[in-house]
C-alpha cells in the first residue's frame, strides 16, 4: 500500500512515517501544502494522512482540491487543533477520518489500516485469500492453515492483490503501489517478484490473465 504523508513538523512527521512503515505502508512525504495538492493530484495512493496546519497552502485546501478532482483516496487528517466546528469542516470537505495531536502510533496505524479496508469493501483484518490468509495487524501470513515467511515487499505484494476486490492487476499497477516515489521501479521487476513467489508458495498460487495482470489463483484450501 502507498501512503502520502503531509506534515511540514520534522518530529512528528518523522514519527508518523516510522510508524506506517512499520506498518507496511510505502510512504511518500510533502511537507507543504502545493506539494501535497500536486502529489495527490497525479500520483496514485492508497491512503494520505494529512496535516491541517501547512505552509504554502492548508490542508483543508488540499483536501478540497483533491475532492474537486475525483481524487477519492482515504484521507486521514492530523490536527493540533481539538474544536469540534473544524472535525465537521474537515469531514465535510471530504475527510474519512480525523485525528487530534498528540496521538499514539498504534491508533494511528489501527486507524489507517481500518480506512484502507473500508475502501476496499473489507471489514476484517485478516484478509482470506483462498489457501493463503494475511494479518494486517501482525503482518503475518499463513499458506494451507500453517505460518510462512513473507519479506516486506512480499507481504506488501500479496496485501495490495488482496484489496483490490478480486480483480486482475497490472504489473505497473503494482510498480506504483509497492515502490515509494524516491525508488526504481518497473514491470520486470514486478514479474521477477512473482516469479519468486511462484517458486516459494507455489505455482498455482498466482495466475496470469494475459492482457489484464495477476490475481489470486486457486480459492481452495483442501
Amino acid at each position: 500500500m502507498r501512503a502520502l504523508l503531509v506534515e511540514d513538523d520534522p518530529d512528528v512527521g518523522s514519527d508518523v512515517e516510522q510508524a506506517l512503515r512499520a506498518g507496511g505502508f510505502v510512504v511518500d512525504r510533502a511537507r507543504d501544502g502545493e506539494s501535497a495538492w500536486f502529489m495527490g493530484d497525479t500520483e496514485d495512493y492508497d491512503l494520505s494522512v494529512l496535516d491541517l496546519g501547512l505552509p504554502r497552502l492548508d490542508g483543508l485546501s488540499v483536501l478540497k482540491r483533491w475532492r474537486a478532482a475525483d481524487r477519492c483516496f482515504p484521507v486521514l487528517i492530523l490536527s493540533a487543533r481539538g474544536d469540534w466546528t473544524e472535525k465537521v469542516e474537515g469531514i465535510e470537505s471530504g475527510a474519512d477520518d480525523y485525528l487530534a495531536k498528540p496521538f499514539q502510533s498504534a491508533e494511528l496505524l489501527a486507524r489507517v489500516r481500518s480506512l484502507v479496508r473500508r475502501a476496499a469493501g473489507r471489514s476484517s483484518a485478516l484478509l482470506d485469500c483462498g489457501r493463503l490468509v494475511l494479518d494486517t495487524r501482525r503482518m503475518s501470513a499463513t499458506l494451507d492453515d500453517k505460518p510462512v515467511q513473507l519479506s516486506p515487499l512480499e507481504f506488501r505484494f500479496f496485501d495490495y492483490l488482496a484489496h483490490q476486490q478480486d480483480r486482475a492487476v497490472s504489473s505497473g499497477e503494482l510498480a506504483d503501489h509497492l515502490y515509494g516515489s524516491d525508488e526504481t521501479s518497473d514491470t520486470n521487476a514486478i514479474e521477477a517478484l512473482v516469479l519468486r513467489l511462484r517458486r516459494k508458495l507455489g505455482a498455482d498460487i498466482l495466475l496470469t490473465r494475459r492482457g489484464f495482470g495477476y490475481e489470486f489463483g486457486s480459492r481452495s484450501r483442501s
